[in-house]
């Protein structure tokens, strides 16, 4: 019983701790993408938003669900915004819309959220 309650409680901050990450990286993309041209306002800045945006609804939609299958896409379809999004910031990066500060902080915010998103899929 304790254990299970262990298992439990390290979830719930797993959950936390990735709801976090996400969170800042949808503002940090949201700071960011105030300083792109303003002929990109409905290219670039729309889509790589609602990429990041993406990332938390889907996350926060799967998480709420009951059945581990439809969670299971619903946090798929997370990680694929994710990469989007991060090909989209590498897009903005190499077109000098993001100074290198601003990228990495955003390539940071990728990397670790890929890497936990991914763990959750691959124990599922």
């Amino acid at each position: 019983m304790e254990y299970q309650k262990g298992l439990e409680q390290n979830a719930q901050s797993y959950h936390k701790k990735l709801h976090e990450l996400i969170d800042n990286y949808v503002h940090a993309v949201y700071a960011a993408t105030r300083q792109f041209p303003k002929e990109e306002q409905y290219g670039s800045v729309s889509q790589l938003r609602r990429a990041a945006l993406s990332v938390m609804l889907n996350y926060v939609e799967g998480y709420a669900r009951q059945r581990k299958l439809v969670h299971k896409n619903f946090l798929e379809i997370s990680y694929g915004s994710l990469e989007e999004s991060s090909y989209l910031t590498g897009f903005a990066y190499k077109e000098q819309w993001l100074k290198e500060p601003e990228y990495g902080k955003l390539r940071m915010f990728e990397k670790e959220i890929g890497a936990m998103l991914w763990g959750i899929l691959r124990k599922m």
